[in-house]
């Protein structure tokens, strides 16, 4: 399944883009890290090297059949889209999109969204996805029609949207 999102280009992640990769997934923790420690900028900086290290690694055995993606916008690396077409064979399931602060709330994660959705109801597939509750993208989640159907700690809302 290809997606083709208008000014926007999704390319396969490569090794050189770890350090990106790093970089969008610690934009989506520093206000936790901001308030929530007292650590100094070098141990914010170590820890979030950790924790997206063993998210990258659990990411890459976990979903064998994941498609794994640099958002880019005139070649330059705004996000990152990680989707399996074809979770468990049920359904689509997204399994992370992130686009940096900069690049929020310009309609670029919408626009990827309308694509899966789209894709997902050309093929009769459910959309799925992981949001944390206290995420800010959960309202945008309910605005495109996705229903919380399970929650885990009450932190993980597993979300969906059906095609049906």
């Amino acid at each position: 399944m290809e997606l083709e999102i208008k000014n926007i280009e999704l390319r396969d992640i490569q090794e050189k883009d770890l350090p990106i990769l790093c970089e969008i997934y610690g934009s989506t923790r520093k206000e936790e890290l901001d308030n929530g420690t007292n650590w100094n900028n070098e141990q914010k900086k170590l820890f979030i090297e950790h924790q997206f290290s063993a998210q990258h690694d659990y990411y890459q055995k976990n979903y064998l059949d994941g498609k794994f993606y640099v958002i880019e916008k005139d070649n330059y690396a705004i996000g990152r889209l990680y989707i399996d077409f074809f979770f468990e064979k049920k359904g689509i399931r997204i399994i992370d999109i992130t686009v940096l602060p900069e690049w929020r709330n310009k309609n670029i994660g919408r626009s990827i969204l309308n694509e899966i959705l789209i894709k997902a109801a050309d093929n009769n597939l459910n959309v799925s996805i992981h949001v944390e509750s206290f995420n800010p993208a959960m309202n945008l989640y309910k605005r495109l029609g996705f229903k919380k159907i399970s929650e885990t700690n009450g932190v993980y809302h597993l979300m969906e949207w059906s095609s049906k």
